[in-house]
């Protein structure tokens, strides 16, 4: 394969070969499931309804209208859910509030911790026997929440943990909210790291767990609502600090940034030319890399938002100085008036990959072949590397979890 080299560059040639890229045995054989295979839905939570349903099903239990807006103060608020804990409300109340509208979940089956307690890895049980994960994260300015949205995944990228493990089910609004919930839960509770001062709160969401968010595009909004819906009505947190990540499902990304919610989009692309994406992210079969870019500005001028674009170093396979060169020329074409920024990700390993990281050399001069073509580039600090937490390592490991409890992926064709 040939690209057009930059001749006003060190080292580079008018043309210049890159070495083809190999497509390993049976890393990339599942297909893509975009609908997610039929499975019994979870109780409804609280958390699946908005404010106006609320107070109907209170109603409807034989309540007064007002004790919507009591429960949601102590679930969003004061992040309380034991029912002993609601000393404004009656003793019956409370039983019959806690038992209609607030059904357990998510069952903590595992936590690993590393960097020093700052960083809290907890594979969950949903009530179906599936298992999902979740990261949260401290660092000296914020803590992050990464959460998933489904069981498994069904984009089948051949270097992603989760991507290789298939398709279980997709989340409800209420079990992705529960994970947030229980990050700022353990911040109040003093369980991440050596807190100074004023316990700390869950600044930034991330949907860069396990799953394609925007496969489960009407229980991912549902979310995103319900944590930036102000208190107590929700969790009252800013839509700037969420970011949703998608390989790029071109007519969802259109649909989210007509919904108001100004969230950080962070498009997987992971290889500037269709050939090699198609290997790398088989979904670019569907919609190739100029349709996702395209998309990918039009949220950028829609919703007044920089994009984020997530690639993900690959030794020998698509971090070549070259296709930075390429990568810049796909971005900088869409204009320059700060739309995007790259977010270069270290491979992080997972079981059974024959792919390790790029050199460390290589890693530089992909950023210099972007920095000097214009383009805003950082190297992601990755976390969690040691507990599987880290960014394309999720994949709810359960060798060591009874196997009775843990559901086969359904690989459902498209």
């Amino acid at each position: 394969m040939t690209v057009a080299g930059s001749p006003d560059l060190p080292g580079a040639t008018a043309t210049t070969e890159i070495p083809e890229y190999v497509q390993p045995p049976d890393r990339s054989s599942l297909p893509l499931v975009f609908t997610a295979p039929r499975r019994g839905k979870p109780p409804t939570h609280w958390a699946d309804l908005d404010p106006a349903s609320r107070r109907t099903a209170v109603e409807q239990a034989g309540h007064r209208a007002y004790r919507a807006r009591q429960l949601s103060a102590h679930y969003f608020e004061g992040l309380r859910s034991d029912p002993e804990t609601w000393t404004d409300l009656p003793a019956g109340v409370r039983s019959e509030l806690a038992s209609a509208f607030l059904p357990p979940l998510l069952t903590s089956v595992r936590e690993l911790t590393c960097d020093d307690g700052d960083t809290v890895k907890t594979l969950w049980r949903l009530h179906d026997g599936a298992l999902v994960e979740s990261v949260l994260m401290r660092y000296p300015d914020r803590v992050t929440m990464c959460v998933s949205s489904q069981a498994g995944c069904g984009m089948a990228c051949p270097f992603c943990a989760t991507g290789q493990g298939g398709l279980q089910r997709n989340m409800s609004t209420a079990e992705i909210v529960e994970q947030v919930v229980d990050g700022a839960r353990k911040l109040a509770h003093g369980r991440l790291g050596d807190a100074q001062g004023e316990a700390p709160r869950v600044s930034n969401v991330v949907f860069m767990g396990m799953g394609e968010p925007l496969a489960n595009y009407k229980s991912v909004v549902g979310a995103l609502r319900q944590l930036t819906t102000p208190k107590p009505d929700g969790l009252g947190m800013s839509a700037r600090g969420i970011t949703v990540s998608t390989v790029g499902l071109v007519p969802r990304i259109n649909q989210l940034a007509e919904e108001g919610l100004p969230v950080t989009l962070a498009l997987s692309l992971h290889a500037p030319d269709d050939e090699l994406r198609d290997e790398l992210v088989p979904v670019n079969t569907r919609w190739n890399v100029d349709e996702v870019v395209d998309a990918a500005w039009e949220y950028a001028r829609t919703t007044k938002r920089r994009v984020s674009i997530e690639y993900i170093l690959i030794r020998d396979v698509n971090d070549q100085p070259q296709r930075a060169e390429q990568l810049a020329k796909v971005l900088k074409r869409r204009g320059s008036w700060g739309w995007v920024h790259v977010n270069l990700i270290p491979l992080n390993p997972t079981p059974g990959s024959r792919w390790t990281a790029s050199r460390r050399r290589d890693e530089d001069e992909f950023v210099r072949r972007l920095q000097a073509r214009g383009v805003p580039v950082t190297v992601r600090d990755t976390r969690g590397r040691e507990i599987d937490g880290a960014c394309g390592q999720l994949a709810a490991g359960s060798a060591d979890v009874d196997a009775s409890v843990t559901a086969p992926p359904v690989r459902a064709r498209v």
